[in-house]
Order: structure tokens, then C-alpha cells, then sequence
């Protein structure tokens, strides 16, 4: 049998050259299990692919909506031949029926169980409204898993600099237990504020050793 070809040692991705590749509506469609994907989850209308968007330089990569629950599907986004981002569907309220929102719930745990080239979590909130029930649950298996999880504060422009920077230290103090796997960060799409921060953190990730 044909030892796979080994991959090539991972550079820094650069963002703004992010391509879309395909969607899943199930985990089988996903692309090849291999190389290094880093996936965005969040709340419906938590600003998920506003802030890739917004990291990638390119208004209309991912599809936004004013409606809560617009992205239905697993949305992969190449940065390079084995470096993927990856737009998780919303969970929480969303005008859909029940039946599909256990449909992507299904699909949501179907992926963070399986998927092995997943390095890390970018996990999103509206800085009004951080750390709501299902938050605290995926949390909470980045923990158990040993997965990385990285929270962005989204729409940071809607509070004034102080609160802002209140809410980012009571967020911090709440997740210092999970076992050092959690950190947490402002950011505003609207403003394109937060990028180097949110780079650091993703370039770290997407060149560590890769699955092969």
C-alpha cells in the first residue's frame, strides 16, 4: 500500500489571499481530514462571517445576513493547500424550523468530535450578551477535548472603550479555569479592529505539527 505524500511544513497563511472552497450539509462533503483547519462558532447573528470577512479583507467571502441563522452549512475557506478556515453553522435563536436546527446541531457535533485537522476554536460573542449557555458548553468540551478556544467579543464598536474593556476582563476571569485553553479578545468588524491579535493566535495554530 502507498505511504500518503507527507505534508509540506506549515508557513505563516496569508488571509487576505482566502478563497471559498466548498459547503457541507453533511460530514462526508467536508474536504479531506488532513492539514490544518482552525473553524469560527458562535451564537446566530453572533457576527461569525462578518468577522472573516473582516480578517480576510474581502466584504463578500462569506455570506452575512441581518436575519439570524443564515449560515445552514459547514463553509470551508482555503488559505492554502492544506490550511483551511472554516464557518461553522449558528446556534441559538434563528427563524428556522426545530427540525433544522437539530440538523445543525447534529452536524456541529458531528464535526468537533471527528474532524482531526481542527487545531483550534475561534469562538464569538456578541460583547453585549457573552458567555450564554451553549458558550459555557463548548467551552467546556474544548476543555475536556484539549482543543484551544479563542473568544472573540464581537461588536466591540457598540460599547464605549470602558465597558468594553470591563466586559473583556470579566470574560478572562471567568474562563481562567479551563485549563489554560481559553483566551479572550475584543473586536469590532465594522472597525476592522482586533486583527493582529485574532492573527497571532490563528497563525499559531495553523502551523503547528500537521495531521496527516
Amino acid at each position: 500500500m502507498t505511504e500518503p505524500e507527507p505534508l509540506p511544513e506549515p508557513t505563516a497563511p496569508a488571509y487576505q489571499q482566502a478563497q471559498f472552497r466548498t459547503s457541507a450539509a453533511r460530514l462526508a462533503q467536508c474536504p479531506a481530514d488532513i492539514g490544518w483547519e482552525v473553524a469560527f462558532a458562535g451564537r446566530s447573528n453572533a457576527g461569525k462571517s462578518s468577522a472573516i470577512n473582516s480578517l480576510t479583507n474581502k466584504k463578500r467571502l462569506a455570506k452575512t445576513s441581518k436575519t439570524p441563522g443564515r449560515t445552514r452549512l459547514i463553509n470551508f475557506f482555503d488559505l492554502s493547500a492544506h490550511q483551511r478556515l472554516v464557518d461553522l453553522p449558528g446556534y441559538g435563536f434563528a427563524k428556522v424550523p426545530q427540525a433544522v436546527k437539530k440538523d445543525w446541531g447534529r452536524l456541529l457535533e458531528e464535526y468537533l468530535q471527528t474532524r482531526q485537522c481542527l487545531r483550534g476554536l475561534v469562538l464569538l460573542m456578541d460583547v453585549r450578551h457573552p458567555l450564554q449557555p451553549f458558550d459555557q458548553q463548548l467551552l467546556a468540551w474544548g476543555a475536556m477535548a484539549g482543543m484551544p478556544v479563542h473568544i472573540l467579543l464581537t461588536k466591540a464598536d457598540k460599547l464605549k472603550r470602558g465597558p468594553a474593556l470591563s466586559t473583556l476582563l470579566q470574560v478572562r476571569s471567568q474562563v481562567k479555569d479551563y485549563a489554560n485553553q481559553a483566551s479572550a479578545q475584543l473586536f469590532s468588524a465594522f472597525k476592522h479592529q482586533g486583527h493582529a491579535e485574532l492573527t497571532a493566535v490563528l497563525d499559531t495554530w495553523l502551523t503547528q505539527k500537521p495531521i496527516q
